[in-house]
């Protein structure tokens, strides 16, 4: 027995209703650009775009991306959340573009997952230190040209360095004079820079603390001393004579015996 034959014009009728159902165009991947690339190392999802020519984070990288490159290219600056579509990302490499500027929210989205930024070899010379607040990263900072300000000195306290690039903090040219070629690390060691003038922050916390000790040493000698006295007013009183008491009863007995 024949199998029966399928109605002409099924196929078309399911491929109109799929291009209806999509809002009347058949969907296609979105392509990397020119010069990037999906990859699988070591069982991670690795988007590569190095030396790809781009001047902004490209569009269509996959969300499920654990590794992003995109170094040596010529970008400027990092904008607010341009990662915060990838959630599961861990590492991602900046290094060697121009970068001059990052948004206080440039890595928003990735708090609980970034734990390796490169930032190295770009044009950095400040930075926000709201764009590291919640990150458990290690970050690499080395050789920009950093003006070695309170900026800095608050990034390295939110975060961890990647071991052996701190020497390459180095102060630029936009830094004080006395301090272009410094390394900044010892520097951060020894000086508040988060006040007004050289070490004026830690010169104005020590004047403090010595008002702060001097008032509650007056306090306590004040006290000792008022102590003191009140002690020795209670030690003296019983000591005075106490006032003789006259008997009328005796007295008029004696004067009644001499006449």
């Amino acid at each position: 027995m024949r199998s029966p034959r399928p109605q002409r014009g099924t196929g078309h009728l399911l491929s109109l209703l799929l291009v209806l159902g999509t809002g009347g165009t058949m969907p296609s991947p979105q392509l990397p650009p020119q010069g990037c690339y999906v990859a699988e190392e070591a069982g991670e999802r690795t988007f590569r775009c190095s030396q790809a020519g781009l001047s902004a984070v490209p569009t269509g990288i996959p969300n499920d991306t654990r590794k992003l490159y995109l170094d040596a290219n010529q970008m400027a600056s990092v904008p607010a959340g341009a990662f915060q579509h990838l959630p599961v990302l861990e590492e991602l490499d900046l290094s060697h573009n121009v970068l001059a500027h990052l948004s206080g929210a440039a890595f928003q989205g990735l708090e609980g997952t970034l734990r390796h930024l490169d930032l190295s070899a770009n044009q950095l010379a400040s930075v926000p230190v709201e764009a590291f607040v919640g990150l458990q990263t290690q970050v690499n900072l080395s050789a920009n040209p950093w003006h070695c300000d309170c900026a800095l000195q608050e990034v390295l306290r939110q975060v961890r360095l990647v071991p052996g690039t701190g020497t390459g903090l180095v102060c630029g040219s936009g830094a004080r004079p006395d301090l272009v070629g410094q390394e900044f690390l010892p520097l951060a060691g020894e000086e508040e820079l988060c006040g007004p003038g050289r070490g004026g922050a830690r010169r104005g916390t020590d004047v403090a603390l010595l008002v702060t000790m001097g008032g509650w040493l007056t306090l306590v000698v004040a006290y000792l001393t008022h102590y003191v006295w009140q002690n020795r007013d209670e030690t003296r009183r019983p000591l005075k004579r106490a006032p003789i008491e006259t008997d009328p009863v005796g007295s008029s007995s004696l004067l009644s015996h001499l006449y």
